[in-house]
């Protein structure tokens, strides 16, 4: 017999780090799930991302039990990991902050392939290349693919 689902959580947590402390203990405790257990869990599935934000999807069933599905690092993040750049610019329009080339954003769409609702590569680096966009944050270079393709 199928589980009942009582509630879906999202988080972003520390590959590797998570504890029972704000955001994670309230949001699974309001919902009554062993708070322990999911840390536990959560560090050991994510040793390998050890201190990257990772987005995690827990699914709490009505016995108090729980699954939690891991999502690739945020493109925000990457980006900023690609380019040493510490924050985003507070005014992407004006002030820029930084460059990036397609061969790093090709390098990011692979990787959040499976997150984005893209079901080609290039529409996975226009989508990766607009967040950069929007942090102030230049593409150099020419696209690899034409800009009628859509």
């Amino acid at each position: 017999m199928a589980k009942v689902v009582e509630a879906l959580i999202k988080l972003q947590v520390k590959g590797g780090q998570a504890n029972p402390a704000p955001p994670v203990g309230p949001a699974l405790g309001a919902k009554g799930v062993n708070i322990m257990e999911f840390c536990k869990r959560f560090n050991a599935k994510t040793q390998d991302m050890q201190g990257k934000i990772t987005p995690v999807v827990i699914t709490v069933y009505k016995d108090k039990s729980f699954d939690f599905i891991t999502k690739t690092v945020p493109a925000v993040a990457q980006i900023k990991e690609a380019i040493n750049l510490k924050k985003g610019s507070p005014e992407s329009n004006r002030n820029k902050v930084g460059k990036i080339s397609w061969d790093q954003i090709k390098a990011i769409a692979e990787d959040k392939m499976n997150d984005l609702n893209a079901f080609k590569l290039d529409s996975a680096m226009k989508m990766v290349a607009g967040t950069a966009r929007s942090m102030g944050v230049t593409v150099t270079g020419t696209p690899p693919f034409t800009e009628e393709e859509e």
